[in-house]
């Protein structure tokens, strides 16, 4: 089947508002925090993007009863953004202090401002990289190419859209999970 975007093109919907964006730093925030101390804890992290959908489409639909499904798109890519940064962070960063440690090629321990940098342009490298290859892995990829995370936070947010009995049971799922 061709790609055929879930919202049409002419219809106006808010997406990028101010709740989406406040609610996904949020969201980035409490994830890349608790990825990062459980990576540097055990030494593996955990995908954030499909709890990120629920909560998103728990604030943004049943809290808040606004019915958009971009806006929860948007708060939910912002809040798995913040574990994925924390995990390139976590993994590389580091190899930076062991180097120094060891005194190799006269390396000095980074400092804050270095690590604030790396991770910036490391997170920008991923949005920069990640805009041409959209149309290629999702638009003309559509249907052949697997990505079973991304395919449950769109029915996720598809069952928060819908509303129902699919949503109570993404709700309920959730709430047994945190018993």
């Amino acid at each position: 089947k061709p790609f055929k975007p879930y919202v049409p093109a002419d219809k106006i919907t808010p997406e990028i508002t101010a709740v989406s964006v406040i609610l996904g730093i949020i969201l980035s925030v409490v994830f890349g925090a608790a990825n990062a101390y459980l990576g540097l804890k055990v030494g593996l992290t955990v995908s954030a993007s499909i709890p990120a959908a629920v909560i998103s489409m728990g604030v943004i639909r049943v809290i808040m009863r606004r019915n958009s499904i971009l806006e929860s798109n948007i708060v939910q890519t912002i809040g798995s953004a913040g574990e994925s940064l924390a995990a390139g962070a976590i993994f590389t960063l580091p190899a930076l202090f062991i180097w120094a440690e060891e005194g190799k090629h006269g390396i000095e321990n980074p400092s804050i401002l270095e690590i604030t940098l790396i991770a910036l342009i490391g997170g920008l490298l991923g949005v920069f990289f990640m805009i041409p290859l959209r149309n290629a892995l999702i638009v003309k990829e559509h249907g052949t190419l697997p990505y079973p995370e991304g395919t449950a936070c769109a029915e996720v947010l598809l069952a928060g859209e819908n509303g129902g009995s699919k949503a109570s049971t993404v709700f309920i799922g959730m709430g047994f999970a945190a018993l």
